[in-house]
Order: C-alpha cells, then sequence, then structure tokens
C-alpha cells in the first residue's frame, strides 16, 4: 500500500472503520514510513484534542438567576389594573388546572431524556445490517473485493485455512448464472468472519459469514440505502448477503446458497 493510499484511508482506521485486510497493511505501512507515521500521529492527536472534555464548559451556579434578573430591570412588566374578583377566581381556577397538566409534561420531557436515547437509537439487527452495507460498499470503493481471486471453489475454500477459526462454506453455482469471484478476509460484528464474492451481470454479491450463536433461522430481507440485505442463520452459521442486485434476484441466489449448504 503506497503512501497517498494510506493517507487517503488514515481517519477511517483511526475510527475503527476499516477492514481486516487494510488495518493490518496500513499498521505494516505506518512501521516502515516516518511520513506517514507523522501523519497519523497527527490525525490522533487532533482526534484526541476534539474529544477532550475540557473543551466543553458548565455555566457557574446562579448565572440563570443573575439572567433574569436582569432581564426583568430591562424590561420591566407594567402592573395591572385590580382585577375584579370573577376575574380572580377564574385565574386561580385555570391555574389549579394547569399545574398537573405542567407537571405531567415535566415528568413526559424528563423520561425522553433519560430513554429516548434509546428508543430512537437503531436496534442491534438494524446497526448490524448498516454495517454489512458499508462494508460491501467498502469492498467496492477500495478496490479490495477479493484477497483470493478465483472461481474455483476447491481453491478459496482451503484459502480461509489459519486465518479464521471457522471455516465457511464454499458453493459454486457458476451453472445458475452466480459465478464465484474469490473470497476475502473482512470484520464485521465485532471479529473477523469470511465473505465470499459472487457476481451476476456484472453486479457484485458479497456473502458474509461466521459462526452462529444460535440455532437455524428464517430468511430476514431489508434495505439499505438502496442495497437489498438477505440474513439467515443455518449449520451453525450466520449469513449475509447483500447486493445492488434487484431484490428477486438476490432472493434466487439465496434460495440457491441455502439449498446448496444443505
Amino acid at each position: 500500500m503506497n503512501c497517498d493510499r494510506v493517507q487517503l484511508l488514515l481517519n477511517g482506521y483511526i475510527d475503527g472503520e476499516l477492514d481486516l485486510v487494510n488495518s493490518l497493511e496500513i499498521e505494516a505501512h505506518l512501521q516502515g514510513c516516518t511520513s506517514c507515521s507523522r501523519r497519523y500521529q497527527e490525525l490522533v492527536a487532533l482526534h484526541t484534542a476534539t474529544n477532550d472534555v475540557a473543551l466543553f464548559y458548565s455555566a457557574p451556579a446562579g448565572l440563570e438567576k443573575r439572567i433574569r434578573s436582569s432581564a426583568r430591570k430591562a424590561n420591566p412588566v407594567p402592573r395591572a389594573p385590580q382585577a375584579s374578583q370573577a376575574a380572580r377566581a377564574w385565574a386561580m381556577l385555570s391555574w389549579r388546572w394547569f399545574t398537573p397538566v405542567v407537571g405531567l409534561a415535566g415528568i413526559v420531557l424528563i423520561v425522553v431524556a433519560l430513554f429516548g436515547r434509546s428508543w430512537f437509537a437503531p436496534s442491534q439487527e438494524t446497526a448490524l445490517a448498516q454495517e454489512v452495507q458499508s462494508a460491501h460498499v467498502r469492498s467496492l470503493m477500495a478496490n479490495h473485493l477479493t484477497d483470493v481471486t478465483s472461481s474455483d471453489q476447491h481453491t478459496v475454500k482451503p484459502w480461509f485455512d489459519g486465518k479464521l477459526d471457522f471455516s465457511p462454506p464454499v458453493v459454486d453455482l457458476a451453472a445458475q448464472g452466480f459465478p464465484l469471484i474469490g473470497g476475502r478476509l473482512d470484520y464485521l460484528d465485532g471479529h473477523p468472519v469470511a465473505a465470499l464474492v459472487y457476481q451476476r451481470n456484472k453486479h457484485e454479491i458479497n456473502v458474509f459469514i461466521w459462526p452462529s450463536a444460535g440455532r437455524s433461522s428464517g430468511l430476514f430481507a431489508s434495505t439499505y440505502h438502496g442495497y437489498n440485505l438477505f440474513q439467515w442463520d443455518q449449520s451453525g452459521m450466520t449469513y449475509w448477503a447483500v447486493s445492488d442486485l434487484n431484490p428477486d434476484e438476490l432472493r434466487s441466489f439465496v434460495d440457491l446458497v441455502r439449498k446448496s449448504i444443505g
């Protein structure tokens, strides 16, 4: 990896957004390149400085009270004429009705402040779908679609030996119109995964595979930023298939994979 490529990917490397292979290549490059290593240190320092809690200040005690006092002095409220007994009674009645409403609204605001972040945060499954879609796009943009390029399943499958603590199933679907292109290592859900790459009329399909924590499950479909995704668990493995291929053809591909795995 050359210096221009490394410096282009440094921010993503610092933020932990790159796949395993690119991260390892950047680490190796930084060990032998003084210029890129210096740039890396500068970016790390910048990231650290912008996250420094010392940049954030709390308002001093009593500031709100002083501001309200100054505002009242600058804009005094004229005394209203003496209200009638009926008007005073209506005002008291209105306030008694309004107080519990305000109290309820305050409680709602407090609850939203405490729990709203978790309510509106994406679910774990949605976050993983976003991560899968990003890994697919990154493989296309970084021109790093495969680490081993071959249409032979007996070449791709052994390539993963010793690189992962599991053996991903690799199926040949060329006869059905989905030729195997190759495979690579990637990083998803906090651990290394296998990525198998297939093609359909110049549309790339990434199939991410890693050991499943549960039993076999049904097929779940989703769409994110224009990309179609299918997820399922089968034979002790979790599978994610993602592509810009239309949903029907991608579903056909997924059905072939599931049938071939057995």
